[in-house]
């Protein structure tokens, strides 16, 4: 971003501005460097979201609140993801902290959640787990809602990574989730207690090996391969998880997975061969398929 004048500060609308047009110079998409300059700067002002931005336009910013802005956008014009940058991010109903421990948040895993949510498996649920729970966003929303229910709903949050698992545990504790989410170090849902679930939910890897390395950048530098990597065709994480799901559900329990666009027809053949049934994929908001369910007899 320019300096400007220390006689003039400037106001939150003119630092959108400037701060849109340097990071296009930069080689920022405009669109994008616009979205990229609100959601600085509305984080800089103290508010939740672009939304209240027009009313705070007029609002000028401290001089150690303009450095700090400064430099976080530096980091932006650098590739480093928006939300890296920030430390935090909305999921569901919760804010989460975020970082390169594990995956960004994004809204496909809403929809996987709002998908357990409509289901007929959510009503009567008592135990769930999130396999791979990275920053905790699937575990941390699933709890919420059952406590703003008024309902009793324990969740496992399994992950392998012993920096993922600290980060969701601070989620957890942040949310004052604690006596409702248990986070524990295990590698998929072999570790779970036989026949002790209702829900099994997971958004694990599921990128196939070879197109890793011709992810964007911002991905692909950034987040963590082993929350990307889903092996040779991007199954190998999710047949595993279909087969200890066998195992770990009740019977009748349910099993939820976010699956890759071109993976529908290999997921509902997984999720059938290991004896599930009522087996569905659902699409996502682009219409493209994102969402495989099936419930164990």
């Amino acid at each position: 971003m320019p300096t400007c004048p220390s006689d003039e500060p400037p106001a939150a609308g003119q630092l959108v501005a400037r701060g849109a047009a340097w990071l296009a110079r930069k080689g920022v998409p405009a669109d994008e460097a616009r979205t990229l300059s609100e959601i600085l700067v509305s984080d800089a002002l103290g508010l939740r979201g672009r939304a209240g931005l027009a009313l705070a336009r007029g609002r000028v910013l401290a001089p150690e609140a303009l450095g700090a802005l400064r430099a976080r956008f530096a980091r932006v014009a650098a590739g480093e993801p928006v939300q890296y940058v920030l430390g935090r991010w909305p999921f569901f109903r919760a804010e989460l902290e975020v970082g390169p421990a594990a995956l960004i948040p994004r809204p496909e895993t809403e929809g996987l959640v709002e998908r357990v949510l409509a289901s007929p498996a959510w009503p009567g649920a008592r135990r769930a787990a999130d396999i791979g729970t990275g920053t905790g966003a699937i575990a941390v929303a699933l709890a919420m809602e059952a406590r703003a229910q008024g309902r009793e709903l324990r969740v496992t949050a399994v992950d392998l990574s012993p920096e993922a698992l600290a980060l969701a545990r601070r989620n957890v504790a942040a949310n004052r989730l604690e006596t409702r989410v248990d986070c524990v170090a295990g590698d998929g849902a072999s570790g779970l207690e036989p026949g002790a679930y209702d829900l099994i939910v997971s958004n694990p890897p599921y990128i196939p090996t070879a197109e890793v390395d011709a992810l964007p950048p911002l991905i692909r530098e950034h987040e963590p391969r082993l929350a990307l990597d889903g092996g040779p065709d991007g199954l190998r994480v999710i047949a595993q998880i279909v087969l200890d799901a066998t195992q770990a559900l009740r019977p009748g329990g349910w099993l939820f997975l976010e699956i890759g666009e071109d993976q529908g027809l290999s997921a509902r053949r997984l999720l059938e061969r290991a004896g599930f049934g009522d087996v569905r994929v659902g699409r996502d908001l682009a219409g493209l398929d994102r969402y495989a369910e099936g419930r164990l007899p």
